[in-house]
């Protein structure tokens, strides 16, 4: 997809980092946009920031883990702009700081929620509207590192992103033909407030257990990656250059190839472990 002028974009996650980057980029590139986020403080600002650049832009409060809620921010930003085309799925939580089987039932609730059907519901509300106006579009999943390589002490942001990056390259295969393209951005550290996710942790959980010593370490150690990331601008950059040459994969840390390609190594190692089995 070249061509963005005067077309219809939905960001969610819109009003602070790479969604809120993604929203000024598109608005740049002459798209009308629409901004949606559970933050209404948040999302008001930066809505009035961004019209005041000149650019087509509204907002919408929507809790992407609520389906119906998507579908009402769907039915919105058609009411208000006519036609969509590109769709931008990037609402995300960081959950899970601690073992696996010590993670709360609420806290695997609000991961999968919000970081994987948060997409789903994106694409549910979207896609048939891009499908039936028949006049091609972009799709971009956000997804994390964490989609393609497991750490410790994470384990539903992990599951959650290879989720996402399952699920963009199911549309990559169902959508080839139709004029609609597909990314899946999987970013390294980026600067953004994904580590204060609590800040919007819904009261329906109920109040989150007290981190352990474990947990405030990990925590700790997150924060300051994520202030020495990558600015969202950089990031947002390389989604605009992705949507314009239709690619699947959006990677952002040239560094992060090599153990990638260990976890690569790892699994052509099985499979040659397989071909050579013997009872």
């Amino acid at each position: 997809m070249r061509d963005f002028a005067g077309k219809g974009a939905f960001v969610t996650g819109g009003a602070s980092g790479i969604g809120l980057a993604l929203g000024h980029a598109l608005a740049e590139a002459g798209m009308k946009v629409m901004l949606a986020d559970v933050e209404a403080s948040a999302l008001d600002a930066v809505r009035r920031e961004l019209a005041a650049t000149g650019a087509t832009v509204k907002s919408v409060l929507c809790d992407v883990s609520d389906r119906a809620a998507v579908e009402r921010a769907a039915a919105e930003t058609f009411a208000a702009f006519g036609k969509v085309h590109v769709i931008c799925n990037n609402a995300g939580v960081g959950v899970g700081g601690g073992p696996a089987d010590q993670i709360a039932p609420a806290e695997w609730d609000w991961a999968v929620g919000v970081n994987l059907m948060g997409v789903v519901h994106g694409v549910a509300a979207f896609l048939p509207h891009i499908r039936a106006h028949g006049e091609g579009g972009h799709v971009v999943n956000t997804a994390s590192m964490a989609g393609m390589m497991s750490a410790p002490m994470m384990s539903p942001y992990n599951v959650t992103k290879f989720g996402v990056v399952s699920l963009t390259e199911s549309l990559a295969a169902e959508l080839q033909g139709t004029g609609i393209g597909v990314s899946v951005l999987c970013p390294g550290w980026v600067n953004t407030r994904i580590g204060e996710s609590l800040r919007n942790r819904p009261a329906r959980l109920g109040p989150p257990r007290a981190p352990t010593a474990l947990a405030l370490e990990r925590r700790a150690q997150l924060q300051e990656l994520l202030r020495a990331g990558m600015s969202p601008a950089e990031v947002a950059a390389r989604v605009m250059a992705a949507i314009r040459d239709g690619d699947l994969y959006i990677f952002t840390h040239p560094e992060m190839r090599a153990p990638l390609e260990e976890r690569f190594r790892r699994i052509l190692a099985a499979y040659d472990k397989a071909a050579s089995f013997k009872r």
